[in-house]
């Protein structure tokens, strides 16, 4: 065999194997089979600009809902209501500025939303940061547990009036599997920390369960989703940019695509079969066992009270 032969036999191979092995990724991953009509329904999507909250964002759309695009940057915001509108004629997108490292931010926002919107039907929690360098919020709260936890905390119970006089409504908090490495440092839980992702999303599992046991009877319910691993903007501060471009090849092979991700935060957010079904644990559209780690109600309860000092509800 020369060598022009091998060359082109090898790359034949090899694109083979890499569109199989992306097909067989795209067959595996499971998707909300939920054909539900929200006419007249309004969800709040945070982090919508990018990732798996603005594909979150255009599956609601496709289902003729009225979407808030929470959002801090409004340029990112626009770019992102042309991008559904480019894929939809259906629903109504807003943009309304949200940056959950302002606690002043948080309640601007809810303010708004109390006062102009006249129902809430679905509130998607998906913004978050990792890996981000650190920094404290204008709160004084390291950037981490700021924006992944003690915002959404803020923001969630400031809604809960409009979310319950528009039920049956939901709460959707994007979680992650990794909330099981976390450990919560009552005496450090606004300060630097090793672990610092894992440890917000995991005050965070705290809090949906806590939050479901409280709103028993409400007609809201909550569901917590782990997405997987999800080729989004989420890892940008782990890592450098060109790394982060040389690992294409390696993202697309082994890493769901955010459209693939949203998948299970939308079986959550509209779902018929999960109406009254509150508390649980989702992963590929299907219910989990809550990890151990997040199983303590002591601490449970300790964090709740905890947060709402720090938010000052």
């Amino acid at each position: 065999m020369d060598s022009t032969t091998w060359y082109v036999t090898a790359s034949v191979t090899f694109v083979g194997m890499f569109v199989t092995a992306v097909l067989f990724r795209s067959l595996r991953t499971r998707r909300c089979n939920s054909c539900v009509l929200l006419h007249g329904k309004t969800c709040i999507v945070t982090g919508a600009n990018t990732g798996i909250g603005l594909q979150t964002a255009l599956e609601l759309a496709k289902r003729h809902a009225r979407v808030i695009m929470a959002c801090r940057d409004p340029n990112k915001a626009r770019i992102a209501i042309e991008y559904i509108q480019s894929r939809t004629k259906n629903g109504s997108l807003v943009f309304k500025p949200l940056d959950l490292a302002s606690h002043v931010s948080v309640k601007e926002f809810c303010k708004d939303i109390l006062e102009e919107e006249h129902t809430l039907n679905v509130l998607v929690n998906n913004a978050g940061v990792m890996g981000h360098p650190y920094q404290l919020s204008e709160d004084g709260i390291e950037m981490h547990m700021a924006v992944n936890h003690f915002s959404v905390f803020l923001l969630t119970n400031m809604l809960l009036s409009k979310l319950k006089e528009s039920s049956p409504s939901r709460i959707v908090f994007v979680s992650s599997a990794l909330h099981k490495r976390g450990e919560i440092d009552f005496e450090n839980v606004k300060g630097k920390q090793t672990k610092a992702y894992a440890n917000s999303k995991l005050a965070n599992v705290y809090f949906a369960r806590e939050l479901h046991e409280r709103l028993a009877g409400s007609k809201v319910d909550v569901f917590t989703v782990h997405p997987g691993m999800v080729d989004t903007e989420l890892a940008r501060y782990s890592m450098s940019k060109w790394l982060w471009t040389l690992l294409y090849p390696l993202r697309l092979l082994l890493i769901k695509t955010a459209s693939q991700g949203c998948q299970t935060v939308v079986h959550c957010a509209i779902s018929e079969e999960l109406e009254g079904k509150s508390g649980g644990y989702f992963g590929a559209c299907v219910q989990e066992p809550w990890p151990e780690v997040s199983s303590c109600k002591e601490t449970q309860l300790k964090m709740w009270k905890t947060s709402k000092e720090i938010t000052g509800l």
